[in-house]
């Protein structure tokens, strides 16, 4: 592996001209990717790709004129120092605003290249090129301004926020909802039968803990399992069911962390308090991402913890 210093005039036309070619595919993978739910998002990156063809048909003229046709093969994985980028074009779903973060971050870290090689270089034609090269990355830098003002002036903007808006209700919200409102009242009834069962509270806190850990699992492969989303477009099946399994196993231990308080009345009337917490806090998550008006999500999700939970006093208590 070289260091940059050590690099060649021929060698850092060929790292430039790889480095184009590379960011061109990676360009247009975005755009082939956000084209469904982003089209004005996904033509600004199919312009950059052609833009960055251009680049690097310039470099290649150049490279041809000064050292011939044998262009030799170097890619930034062979260069010490250089930059590293994540692969999130590689990843199965894509998030708009990280893809407009690492598009920013490429044309960056492209500038900063052709400023260190412009630097470096002898030929005046060549410093030249390279030096134009980092102002045209340097335009490019403005992406974020340049899809923010121009996005924004035509509507395919608040239109692309939408479509993000509605993908993370769909990926995220859904299914993370769905598993708190199963992990806070489906478990108040096994927990609360075993607390009045034993009025034990060590007891109490075993069953509870057991109940949200099953129940995380069980919801978890329920919600991975029954879409893998290529027809609904609600994304890969692993983040949905992460997140329900997640915030399942959170309900459920909401209320049976009070009860590692040893005294067992207080553990429970503090059990209490979390489960009108939690009741309210499903019913604004209702009300704020899946428009459901508060007093009737409330209605219906108290209505529903209030008929588990005195089942499961009731069962415990007999």
């Amino acid at each position: 592996m070289k260091r940059f210093s050590d690099l060649n005039e021929a060698e850092i036309l060929a790292l430039a001209i790889s480095n184009e070619e590379e960011d061109a595919r990676i360009y247009l993978q975005f755009a082939s990717r956000l084209k469904a739910d982003y089209p004005a998002t996904a033509a600004m990156f199919e312009r950059m790709a052609q833009e960055e063809h251009g680049h690097r048909h310039a470099l290649h003229k150049l490279y041809s004129a000064r050292f011939g046709g044998e262009l030799p093969y170097i890619t930034r994985q062979d260069v010490k120092g250089f930059l590293r980028r994540d692969p999130i074009w590689l990843l199965e779903t894509l998030r708009i605003d990280a893809v407009r973060r690492q598009a920013e971050l490429m044309e960056y870290e492209a500038q900063q290249f052709y400023i260190k090689a412009a630097a470096r270089a002898r030929d005046a034609e060549t410093r030249q090129l390279l030096a134009d090269l980092a102002e045209a990355e340097g335009e490019h830098e403005t992406l974020a301004q340049e899809l923010g003002g121009r996005l924004e002036a035509s509507g395919a903007r608040q239109a692309e926020e939408d479509t993000a808006h509605r993908i993370f209700v769909l990926q995220i919200v859904q299914p993370g909802l769905a598993g708190l409102i199963d992990g806070s009242i489906s478990t108040l009834a096994p927990i609360f039968a075993a607390a009045f069962a034993t009025q034990d509270s060590w007891a109490a806190f075993l069953v509870g803990l057991a109940a949200s850990i099953g129940a995380g699992i069980s919801m978890g492969l329920t919600e991975g399992l029954s879409d893998d989303g290529a027809i609904t477009g609600r994304g890969s099946p692993w983040p949905r069911g992460i997140a329900c399994g997640v915030m399942t196993m959170l309900g459920g231990l909401g209320h049976t962390l009070p009860y590692l308080i040893p005294d067992f009345w207080t553990a429970t009337a503090v059990a209490g308090v979390v489960v009108a917490v939690e009741l309210a806090a499903i019913a604004y998550v209702r009300t704020h991402y899946m428009e459901t008006p508060f007093g009737s999500a409330l209605v219906q999700v108290v209505l529903g913890g209030i008929l588990v939970l005195a089942a499961g006093i009731l069962i415990g208590s007999s």
